[in-house]
Order: C-alpha cells, then sequence, then structure tokens
C-alpha cells in the first residue's frame, strides 16, 4: 500500500483541514525494568541456554500505522491505514 508523503486531512488541534506529513512510526526500544523483562530474567536464572517461550497464534495481518505531523501547528496524530492491509506501506517518492 502506497502513501503520499504529505496529505491534506484534519487536524483536531487546528479544529480545520490542513497539510500533514507523513512519516512511518519507529519502534521504540524495550524497557530494561518491564515485568516481562524481569519475569524473563528470573526464569532464565540458572540456565546457560533460553527459556522456552509458549506458542501464540499469529495474526494473518498486521495493521498499518503511519504518524502525520501538522505542517501549521506541529500535531502529531497516530492513523491506521487500510484496516488490516496484507502488505506494507511505503511512503510514495
Amino acid at each position: 500500500m502506497k502513501v503520499e508523503k504529505e496529505i491534506t486531512v484534519y487536524c483536531p488541534k487546528c479544529n480545520k483541514h490542513t497539510l500533514h506529513s507523513v512519516k512511518m512510526p519507529s519502534k521504540s526500544p524495550q524497557r530494561a525494568m518491564s515485568k516481562a523483562t524481569r519475569r524473563h530474567n528470573r526464569a532464565i536464572r540458572g540456565y546457560v541456554g533460553s527459556v522456552e517461550l509458549k506458542l501464540h497464534k499469529k495474526k494473518l495481518s498486521t495493521r498499518q500505522k503511519v504518524m502525520l505531523v501538522c505542517k501549521t501547528c506541529k500535531y502529531t496524530v497516530e492513523r491506521l491505514m487500510g484496516g488490516r492491509a496484507k502488505k506494507k506501506i511505503e511512503l510514495k517518492v
């Protein structure tokens, strides 16, 4: 799915339709002190290898997110594009 680099959409802060720049969200690094990390570290204490994880069913497709940044007020909005799209989102050149 190809998306334009700049689109005109509604800005909730400006309360009108303005030009927004589209950017892909970057994945944040995992927190070292999160509950899941602490649980995993407790489980692997004393073992050389890794602990087997429970297998979860994988979703067939994922929701594609983009970040819309307003050109006038610099307000950022997260938007789902295309619902459950099979293809990844690309920005048009």
